[in-house]
């Protein structure tokens, strides 16, 4: 026997169907489902949804890897004004990192996830994957898995600890510090790079994938040696691991916001960064302003990720979210998704901004399936308007 789930919230019209598209899909999920899904389109809000026992528009939830979004718009804040500049060498800003080879590698490739630098040989600790300077300071003696520039692999869990160290070194305050002063404060948003301890009782904990019998057929097909470069660059090389989906469920995490996968954050929180960085919003200018955006939603790395062992593109920093996820945006959409079923994305041609999350993991891991279908109706639903 089924439960259903109740759909809450607003569309403006001409929106509808995405109200439409939401609730069908809710209608086919497990009763404990939790979600929500917000959009803007030119600045403004379009869609602000959110279903599920216990689910409210302000509740938190683990974002993963869509945090690498907010981590990113910060670098191109920085960018943008001259504070960085991504042709020069790491080094100049960290001499460190130059060991082992590193020191030809420029903050550019670095962004566009080809330094080669994925993960440490010996692995991280539970303590050193909640603290970036932690991240940093091994990964700047560790030896790269490919020739810096060569070829590209998703730097999964380690590249906001890597850019963020940049980010210390040229300003002498961290990435976290940075975007809330410029980016999470100004807007008031709901997506936080170390969550205060008062807004703990918001947050909703991660919850594992439950795939299906054959769903399950397919992850264990998946061939997973101890020590391949995704085992490293997901840490689980290491003797008892543990589950990532676990990794925002602890405070440790949530109070630190490491900037590869330790953001909280609701839909609104999520939609709201991506609006704000294309679009006039509460009365502010874009916070990117269109060289910047085209800039970072340049195409930098394109074709076979060594990491994910399929096609990936990324811009600076960001994914580029229309290849191959969603080939109807604009070009030079950007964005990021998040292992948990997470999304959020700037369209900057056709003036959209999209946040979504959800509660239980998603198969098969990365950006849900379901914001496809979600997607696909607000961009339909604009481009009618």
């Amino acid at each position: 026997m089924t439960q259903e789930i109740a759909v809450h919230g607003t569309v403006a019209a001409g929106f509808e169907a995405v109200r439409e598209e939401f609730a069908a899909f809710v209608t086919g999920e497990p009763p404990d489902y939790e979600g929500q899904l917000c959009a803007y389109a030119h600045g403004r809000k379009v869609v602000d949804l959110w279903a599920g026992d216990g689910c409210e528009p302000g509740s938190l939830y683990g974002v993963f890897s869509s945090t690498k979004g907010a981590a990113h718009l910060v670098v191109a804040l920085l960018v943008q004004e001259g504070t960085l500049e991504p042709d020069r060498k790491v080094t100049y800003y960290w001499p460190e990192f130059g060991a082992e080879g590193k020191g030809a590698l420029t903050l550019r490739d670095l962004l566009a996830h080809r330094a080669g630098l994925v993960g440490l040989d010996a692995g991280f600790t539970e303590d050193e994957l909640a603290d970036d300077r932690a991240i940093a300071e091994r990964l700047a003696d560790q030896r790269p898995f490919w020739r810096p520039g060569t070829a590209f692999g998703y730097h999964a869990l380690v590249i906001g600890a890597l850019t963020g160290e940049v980010v210390r070194r040229a300003t002498g305050r961290t990435l976290q510090e940075v975007y809330e002063e410029r980016v999470r404060a100004p807007y008031g948003l709901d997506f936080h790079l170390g969550l205060p301890e008062e807004l703990e009782p918001r947050f909703r904990s991660a919850q594992p994938m439950a795939p299906t019998p054959e769903q399950r057929a397919v992850l264990d097909a998946v061939p997973q040696g101890p020590h391949t470069l995704s085992s490293i660059a997901f840490n689980t090389h290491v003797p008892d691991p543990g589950e990532l989906v676990d990794y925002p469920n602890s405070r440790a995490v949530r109070a630190a916001g490491p900037a590869s996968a330790g953001g909280v954050a609701s839909a609104r929180g999520l939609a709201g960064m991506y609006a704000a960085a294309i679009s006039e919003l509460d009365g502010r200018p874009p916070l990117l302003k269109p060289d910047t955006i085209a800039e970072v939603g340049q195409i930098h790395s394109s074709g076979y990720d060594l990491v994910t062992r399929a096609h990936r593109s990324y811009g600076l920093g960001f994914q580029a979210t229309a290849d191959p996820w969603y080939p109807f945006l604009g070009a030079g959409t950007f964005g990021h998704s998040g292992i948990g079923g997470s999304q959020g994305f700037a369209d900057p041609r056709g003036g959209l901004a999209y946040g979504y999350t959800r509660r239980r993991c998603a198969f098969p891991g990365g950006a849900a399936p379901e914001n496809e279908r979600f997607v696909r109706a607000v961009h339909s639903a604009a481009r009618a308007g």
